[in-house]
């Protein structure tokens, strides 16, 4: 199953990056002449939407943002959760509990109210966006980080190698940062289904990416109105979005599966 879902993730990757190749359309131009063509019309694979945009280069073109913020969000997300999870695991005390008290309220705040507010007040940039969604998932590297941390902290290894002089950086970076990677790895993951599906939601309702560059979320966002007479408009991205994230949850569950000793041995 990991085959499958990594395989359809680099499929899709190669989509979006030579999307102008493969569709030969602009997805920004608009053809007022072309509007609303019905899937199968040809030069149009997909359709076009009200403004004559050809819904397929939007979709792929729409691609690259999406993963863009999914991928660089979720990266920068899980290595600063890991960070904090291994000062919070390896040292324990008040470290330990500040980063998890702050944990504790981070997830206790409603995330969009803070989306809404930093996107309304500083704008709808790319990067803005990514570094909201990077703080929407530290939280869950930095718990499995520590958890596992506090185990290899007291580990026979890792005591051996304290006690043979090492120190910490090297016990670290030796002995227990490859013992939490595999887990972070499908943490990461999983996240960047979640972050993508974030971003995509937040087009919609209009925070994310500005119009007229495409995302899924804003495409979604055009297209609701005209789903009687152009269902397509929200069918491409809409099936684009949902299969992405299954992908991705596919390629977790996989890794998890097979990176699990205790699942591999049954």
């Amino acid at each position: 199953m990991r085959w499958v879902a990594l395989t359809g993730l680099v499929a899709l990757v190669l989509a979006a990056v030579l999307a102008g190749p493969l569709t030969g359309q602009d997805p920004i131009a608009q053809h007022l002449g072309d509007r609303l063509l019905p899937p199968g019309t040809a030069g149009h694979l997909l359709g076009t939407d009200d403004k004559g945009r050809d819904v397929l280069a939007r979709t792929l073109y729409g691609a690259r943002v999406s993963l863009l913020v999914g991928f660089v969000a979720a990266t920068a997300a899980s290595a600063f959760g890991m960070l904090l999870g291994l000062l919070a695991g390896y040292y324990g005390g008040w470290a330990d509990r500040l980063i998890t008290r702050a944990g504790d309220v981070w997830i206790a705040f409603p995330f969009l109210v803070l989306a809404v507010a930093t996107l309304a007040v500083a704008g709808s940039d790319l990067w803005i966006l990514v570094s909201l969604l990077a703080l929407a998932g530290w939280v869950t590297p930095t718990r499995v980080t520590r958890s596992l941390v506090r185990r290899l902290r007291g580990a026979d290894h890792v005591q051996a190698a304290i006690g043979l002089g090492a120190g910490d950086a090297r016990v670290i970076r030796r002995h227990v940062l490859p013992a939490v990677l595999p887990a972070n790895l499908v943490v990461w993951t999983l996240t960047v289904g979640t972050l993508i599906l974030i971003e995509g939601g937040l087009s919609f309702l209009g925070l994310g990416v500005r119009p007229p560059t495409p995302s899924w979320g804003n495409m979604l966002n055009d297209g609701r109105g005209f789903l009687e007479i152009a269902w397509w408009m929200t069918a491409a991205p809409g099936v684009a979005l949902t299969l992405t994230v299954l992908l991705t949850n596919l390629l977790g569950d996989a890794l998890r599966d097979r990176l699990d000793v205790r699942l591999r041995d049954r």
